[in-house]
């Protein structure tokens, strides 16, 4: 029934059909890096990391991958984490920036704005997003 109804509003509201992907139901939306940046913010602007604003006709929604910044938060005994993790983090976050930047064609992070990319939303949520190398 859930799923009827938000049918329904996504068709009404915003002129989406919901197609199904893999048995679930997903839709595919285009836009634009809207905005990106790489410094404090996350949970109680306590992590460390590069920030998204993504966008398109009729929607908008924030991404992000971070980790804990260690001036703002010191690992202790009670930490269900490792500084080896954190570390880890770091190393996924800068290899994950160097990919976008490849895929799109760019050298600094604010060139990525204005980039455009392919949403996967599962309910309104945000599931995944892709640069589109196909169209740069």
């Amino acid at each position: 029934m859930r799923n009827n109804y938000l049918d329904f509003l996504a068709k009404i509201c915003y002129n989406i059909t919901i197609k199904r992907i893999n048995g679930e139901k997903m839709e595919k939306q285009l836009g634009k890096i809207q905005d990106v940046y790489f410094g404090i913010g996350g949970y109680q602007d306590c992590c460390i990391g590069i920030y998204f604003t993504l966008g398109g006709t009729g929607w908008g929604v924030n991404d992000s991958k971070t980790t804990w910044d260690p001036n703002l938060i010191k690992w202790t005994k009670t930490c269900k984490w490792t500084e080896q993790d954190r570390s880890k983090s770091y190393d996924e976050i800068i290899r994950y920036i160097s990919d976008l930047l490849k895929k799109a064609k760019v050298k600094t992070i604010q060139e990525l704005k204005g980039i455009p990319i392919e949403g996967i939303f599962e309910d309104f949520k945000l599931i995944s997003w892709r640069i589109l190398e196909e169209v740069l």
